[in-house]
């Protein structure tokens, strides 16, 4: 059934109207992502190969860097080097939602097309991990880790955990269906982040899961030396493209041709 025309832009609201997830969402989003990954294997390996490539090489530069430089170099690398990546992904279970066969043309020109979206998008999430980088200093400064008292430690890690978990949440919920919707719609990247925190906001037990899935493969992939992640990673885009098209109703901007 053909989607209804975009409205005039005037008449769209500033958050994208979402939907109520129940609890099994997270479940059928990964089943759904593994059927597009099975309708199309050799573009998700190809896909696959360039994360594990791109994950090595970042993770090798951060070491020859040294380990103060570790956390800054992996997290700057990926932020700006995996939205576009992402939107490949999303360009694929779009084309098969669509009756279309994936090409790798496709998700290159798609992603041409929203680099500035997505180039805005990794802008934001650089500025959260600096936030990020600057709170755990001052957790650092205020509450400084005597290494012969287990008392105080336990203190410094609950903090800093509580101060890593907000920034964490936030990070999560931005990203959650924005770039999805980006890889879609023609929207504007900050109407696609305020709607996905507002998704995450509606439905937090659903996203809670959602997240600690994401969390606990990603895991795994970087468990297995970094290699699963190229299955991984074009399973979990999938999943989370098929999780931005259950949650958001998006019908009232263009579809991006």
């Amino acid at each position: 059934m053909a989607e209804p025309p975009a409205t005039d832009p005037a008449a769209r609201p500033f958050v994208v109207p979402c939907a109520d997830l129940d609890t099994g969402a997270p479940w059928r989003w990964l089943r759904a992502g593994w059927r597009d990954l099975r309708r199309a294997p050799a573009l998700s390996l190809l896909f696959g190969a360039v994360i594990v490539l791109v994950s090595a090489g970042i993770s090798w530069l951060a070491y020859a860097l040294g380990r103060f430089a570790l956390l800054a170099t992996l997290l700057s690398g990926f932020v700006f080097v995996a939205p576009l990546i992402c939107v490949g992904l999303y360009c694929v279970s779009r084309a098969l939602e669509q009756g279309r066969t994936p090409r790798l043309r496709d998700s290159f020109v798609l992603a041409r097309r929203v680099l500035g979206q997505a180039g805005v998008f990794a802008l934001g999430q650089g500025v959260i991990i600096l936030l990020w980088s600057r709170a755990g200093m001052m957790v650092g400064a205020f509450f400084p880790f005597d290494g012969g008292d287990p008392g105080a430690f336990w203190e410094f890690l609950a903090l800093g955990s509580a101060v890593g978990a907000v920034f964490a949440a936030l990070t999560f919920a931005v990203a959650a269906f924005s770039l999805p919707m980006i890889a879609d719609r023609d929207v504007d990247m900050v109407t696609a982040a305020v709607s996905s925190v507002h998704a995450v906001m509606r439905n937090k037990r659903v996203m809670l899961v959602w997240g600690l899935l994401l969390v606990v493969l990603t895991a795994l992939g970087f468990a297995t030396a970094l290699l699963g992640l190229g299955v991984l990673m074009p399973w979990l885009a999938y999943a989370s493209w098929h999780g931005y098209r259950e949650t958001l109703d998006a019908a009232a901007w263009p579809a991006l041709e």
